[in-house]
């Protein structure tokens, strides 16, 4: 490995240009990977037998965690590396040392941008790993015993006050890492795995993922969006992408750009949607994809997606998916093979089959005034799909994310600030009793004070404005303010409400968002 270090190459400006390079197609001008790890990282990492190298051979992971390796290799070793041969050589590390699906199951929301989700760990894993970083960034690699309890003596070599910090002094870290923590990583996360082999063996070409295919979306702040992605190849799994869609308002949805396949399944795509460029992460197997598109330069700015090739049979989505008991509106259904005809259930009439084509329809439907409320499985011919939820009236009103964090930004800085984005989601109550969820709903809304501190502290009128029909939080400008006590930042503590609507009836959900400073340090895997 080559040891000069790059002048003026911060972690954060890397981590933004090792991200773009992950969605783009890698050049064939690039060194073969072979030749990369033989010139390149076998200065450092020597040889082993079976053409192994030591430390690389002994790991496995996701695109993102290899390109992470290697950005960390760049800033703290000095490693000089090209973007091109660095595309070649993730691409090559995710494709034979990468993660078989069902290992990533429970955790790509981390690889999607999530960044409000909060995670569910056992306890000893959230404390020990998951205070300074995301617990899915750990399930998110496979390694043996002998290289997890190496990770753990590169932590405390990397940062030799981890054991004295706030996080981790409340106990004896050190000790517990490598006598508790290797051992329940290993198990927990195996380097070798009859599921990765199983894939290995199995995954289907990259051509297979050429095609048109029918996709429907959800964007908090703006609302349902359907349409059709077109994928052509563009060389070995990587692939030119156009996009044709709206939103449930009639607003477009349209753009271009390209995309590359890792691990057989493992979708990263960069496409300009009217202007503004978006990422794609999304599982590709089979014939259906699902994931997340988001902004670049926004990642709060995302939207759900899930797709269904065209040519093969699935229902994806019923827009809107609720109805109220005595009520009559139009849905929309999308998806694939739509052919035969729509049943929504009982006590739900079709009244008109408006327009149907394999990848939509539209129909009316009627619900009848005494409907039983709760969800009816919606079917196309034979196809089995979601649910429409049918009401009489809403019993709760839920602030989606329930946790949020939003940060200043701008105020003459470079780093943008961080939206809040929010959706409003109607429960119901069945006839038994249990709740079951209605769908989201239009809203007027708010913030206010989350406690007296807050109140004192004036933090609705410092930390941001709220858009009142979309649920989009924008926080206040970085730096001092001279307006607030001690000069402090805009940083606030809100109670995000949300009001719905119902039968002039209004009803009120509540969540909590923290408005706090920027994040430097932004790595693909938080």
């Amino acid at each position: 490995m080559k040891r000069k270090l790059r002048s003026g190459l911060s972690a954060s400006l890397l981590a933004v240009a090792a991200c773009v390079a992950l969605h783009s197609p890698y050049s064939l001008a690039a060194r073969d990977a072979q030749t990369i790890l033989k010139e390149t990282c076998q200065g450092c990492h020597t040889p082993e037998a079976d053409n192994a190298l030591s430390r690389i051979s002994h790991q496995r992971k996701t695109p993102e965690g290899w390109l992470m390796s290697i950005a960390r290799m760049q800033v703290m070793h000095g490693l000089q590396i090209s973007d091109d041969d660095r595309r070649t050589l993730v691409k090559y590390l995710a494709d034979t040392q990468g993660l078989a699906p069902s290992e990533t199951d429970g955790v790509r929301y981390a690889l999607e941008r999530r960044l409000n989700t909060v995670e569910k760990f056992d306890d000893q894993t959230s404390q020990m790993c998951g205070r300074c970083h995301s617990g899915a960034r750990v399930a998110l690699q496979r390694r043996p015993a002998q290289e997890w309890e190496h990770l753990v003596n590169f932590h405390l070599g990397q940062w030799p006050s981890l054991e004295y910090q706030a996080l981790s002094r409340d106990r004896d870290w050190f000790d517990l890492a490598r006598k508790e923590m290797v051992p329940l990583l290993a198990k927990r996360y195996p380097l070798d795995n009859p599921a990765w082999k199983k894939w290995q063996s199995t995954a289907p070409k990259a051509e297979a993922l050429v095609g048109d295919w029918s996709f429907s979306g959800h964007l908090p702040g703006k609302g349902e969006l359907a349409g059709v992605m077109s994928v052509s190849a563009d060389g070995s799994d990587t692939f030119k992408v156009s996009v044709k869609g709206q939103y449930a308002d009639g607003s477009p949805f349209n753009g271009d750009g390209s995309a590359i396949l890792y691990t057989g399944y493992e979708w990263r795509g960069n496409v300009t949607i009217d202007g503004v460029t978006m990422r794609q992460v999304f599982a590709a197997q089979g014939n259906a994809m699902q994931g997340r598109m988001f902004e670049a330069e926004h990642d709060e700015r995302g939207l759900d997606f899930v797709a269904a090739k065209q040519g093969s049979s699935r229902l994806l989505a019923v827009q809107p998916g609720y109805l109220k008991a005595g009520a009559e509106t139009e849905v929309i259904l999308v998806g694939s093979g739509l052919t035969g005809k729509p049943d929504f259930g009982k006590g739900v009439e079709v009244v008109e089959v408006l327009e149907q084509t394999p990848e939509r329809m539209r129909v009316r439907l009627k619900a009848a005034t005494n409907a039983q409320p709760g969800l009816r499985n919606v079917t196309v011919g034979t196809l089995k799909g979601p649910t429409l939820s049918v009401y009489s009236k809403i019993a709760e009103v839920k602030v989606v994310p329930e946790f949020s964090v939003a940060r200043i930004g701008e105020g003459g800085g470079s780093t943008p600030k961080v939206q809040g984005r929010f959706d409003a989601e109607a429960w119901g109550k069945g006839a038994d009793g249990k709740p079951y969820r209605i769908g989201v709903f239009p809203a007027q809304w708010s913030v206010e004070a989350f406690d007296d501190r807050a109140k004192e502290d004036e933090d609705v009128k410092f930390a941001g404005t709220m858009q009142a029909d979309s649920g989009v939080f924008t926080p206040g400008d970085a730096g001092p303010n001279p307006q607030r006590k001690m000069s402090t930042n805009n940083a606030g503590n809100l109670k995000v409400i949300a009001a719905v609507d119902d039968a002039e009836k209004s009803l009120t959900g509540e969540g909590h968002m923290i408005v706090t400073v920027q994040r430097w340090n932004n790595p693909p895997i938080p």
